[in-house]
């Protein structure tokens, strides 16, 4: 009796999807490219993302069922920002030794999968927002444009849900994370017990404000990781990469997410791109929540950035090594601006 093939491991997947990106008669070598999370392989017109079977504090991709659920909320998410670049969900098929890949409309044996994934255009990089920054090439139309796009996004975004003690406590707790990775000996940074102290009594001193912004239904299901890398601003702009794999951390109020692209545009090299965006998407919204909410907002995301960084030296196999303790320490010194200036006079006037 003949003894089945060996189900495929992920580099004879990796392969076989490189192989089918590959253009035909030469040209670009297809890109792969690996997150902590997925693959990406990059073709000339196409880029296919197969996410990684692990499991961490806040994902579990060990199951097929589990990925495929994922691959079908980020098609569905993402779409509301980028229709034109998420395509489809595709099924990665393993028969008699050889591989498949198949739509759902094509699909005839579904026990033959083996892995799914996500099917999207891929964008000129040349007109990724982080850059256009660092090439100074940003036009004001541009930021204008992307207001186009995010407005009308938060103004008919599904109001959450969340109750104010969840909605705090949540916030909260990413500081009790921020606490636990920083104030790491290993790390050895110089004041940084004093800044999580600081963001400690700030969470105290703002939590009326907090609850006010939920108890208004201000909090919406937004991007969840809006920065310059995932704007790409073609003739309309489009926003990827929108957090997918926990719907709670895509409960946000906006202009915690518009801190956040702001503050990320500032690191990049462009700090007035937060202001502006700031500034026109309260007239649009008709909500002007006040410099201290955005101040908060950007000192807690600096932290959370911070945090960030400073665990991918606690990977077992750390990529650019001398990258992350220098950039961890311009997060902490973002967050230290923003709580000066949280903590200054003009911290309750209104934006705009």
């Amino acid at each position: 009796m003949d003894t089945p093939p060996a189900p495929p491991d992920t580099e004879l997947k990796l392969r076989y999807l490189e192989s089918v990106l590959a253009p035909a008669g030469g040209g670009e070598p297809v890109r792969r490219i690996e997150t902590h999370m997925s693959w990406l392989l990059l073709g000339g017109e196409q880029v296919l993302k197969l996410k990684k079977p692990v499991r961490n504090a806040f994902v579990d991709f060990t199951s097929l069922q589990r990925r495929e659920h994922n691959a079908r909320e980020e098609l569905r998410l993402n779409r509301r920002l980028a229709p034109r670049v998420y395509l489809r969900v595709l099924a990665l098929q393993w028969r008699a030794g050889a591989f498949s890949l198949v739509s759902q409309e094509q699909m005839r044996a579904p026990a033959d999968t083996v892995d799914w994934l996500v099917a999207m255009q891929r964008l000129p990089a040349e007109r990724m927002l982080d850059r256009l920054i660092a090439e100074g090439r940003l036009m004001p139309g541009d930021i204008d444009a992307l207001l186009d796009v995010l407005v009308p996004f938060y103004r008919h975004a599904p109001r959450s849900g969340t109750a104010e003690d969840e909605h705090v406590g949540r916030l909260r707790a990413e500081l009790g994370r921020d606490r636990d990775v920083l104030a790491m000996p290993r790390f050895a940074l110089p004041q940084v017990h004093s800044l999580l102290d600081r963001m400690d009594r700030a969470f105290v001193v703002h939590d009326g404000l907090l609850r006010r912004r939920v108890r208004e239904g201000r909090i919406v299901e937004g991007h969840g990781d809006l920065r310059p890398e995932h704007v790409c601003l073609l003739a309309p702009p489009v926003v990827i990469d929108a957090l997918e794999f926990d719907a709670r951390l895509r409960d946000v109020d906006p202009f915690d997410e518009l801190s956040f692209l702001g503050l990320e545009c500032a690191m990049a090299g462009d700090a007035a791109i937060g202001p502006r965006l700031l500034a026109r998407c309260a007239d649009a919204l008709d909500d002007h929540p006040g410099a201290a909410l955005i101040h908060f907002h950007t000192a807690r995301r600096a932290l959370l950035r911070a945090r960030l960084s400073a665990a991918h030296l606690l990977d077992e196999q750390v990529r650019t090594p001398a990258k992350w303790l220098p950039q961890t320490q311009r997060y902490l010194a973002r967050a230290a601006a923003a709580l000066d200036a949280l903590q200054g006079p003009g911290a309750d006037n209104p934006l705009g």
